[in-house]
């Protein structure tokens, strides 16, 4: 039975605890104290737990923030995006970053993206534009909450960048964020990546594998599934890596 038939047939409350156990889903996701490590801005690292989109107010006023603790028994404590260069949580890795021209991340200018492939030129990811029609400032979506780019790490199933994802339930109407993808040397001249400039950015980035490039250009992939090619170029260099291995 579709679900849509499914509430048809639920009684008022029935259907008020459902969506009311929807948003605590959605919003408990991002809270999770996963094992990572951090590096602060004086290049100290310490690994221990990691949590982010942790309630309450950051530090700094428009900085993103984590909440880390040593172990399960240790009183956490929150860091700055401007006490810090980068964190790791699992397989995904997140970098600090200002917010580029005239562009605005939520509520944070000074926040964290999550580094989705690591060649010369990079590409990045990062909570994007509001849509929907939620009041008030847009929320902020975490790195890798909700917004998963198929790395198997911490972001969970994978979104697109043409993909909205629920933040919030209630309130005068959803309010979702899309996932938006930027390219750069660097954090400090990254651009963000569009329909227009997908293909030359997407060949250059993951120019030494040709066969995804053939791809590219066959426009197998474009900028709405590009949560796909990421699976698909990482599958392809680590087979790639594998044959490497295997000859020496």
């Amino acid at each position: 039975m579709c679900v849509i038939c499914i509430l048809f047939n639920m009684r008022p409350i029935l259907i008020i605890l459902f969506f009311s156990a929807v948003f605590v889903s959605t919003k408990s996701f991002g809270q999770k104290w996963l094992p990572g490590h951090f590096t602060d801005n004086k290049g100290n690292v310490e690994a221990g737990l990691i949590r982010i989109g942790g309630t309450g107010k950051g530090p700094v006023k428009n900085e993103g923030f984590i909440e880390f603790k040593q172990d399960e028994k240790s009183s956490p404590f929150k860091l700055s995006a401007g006490e810090l260069r980068s964190f790791v949580i699992e397989r995904d890795s997140f970098v600090v970053a200002h917010a580029p021209g005239n562009e605005t991340w939520a509520r944070n200018d000074f926040d964290f993206v999550r580094v989705v492939v690591d060649e010369d030129l990079k590409l990045y990811a990062a909570g994007g534009v509001k849509t929907g029609n939620g009041h008030g400032s847009a929320v902020t979506v975490a790195p890798g909450v909700s917004t998963g780019i198929g790395t198997g790490g911490y972001g969970g199933a994978a979104v697109g960048a043409g993909v909205d994802v629920p933040i919030g339930i209630g309130g005068g109407g959803g309010v979702y964020e899309r996932l938006v993808y930027y390219y750069g040397d660097n954090t400090a001249d990254m651009k963000r990546l569009n329909d227009k400039n997908f293909e030359d950015i997407m060949t250059d980035i993951m120019g030494d594998y040709p066969e995804v490039v053939d791809k590219i250009k066959a426009k197998v992939y474009v900028l709405e599934n590009i949560d796909r090619l990421i699976v698909y170029f990482n599958q392809v260099k680590e087979a790639e890596s594998g044959k490497t291995k295997a000859k020496s």
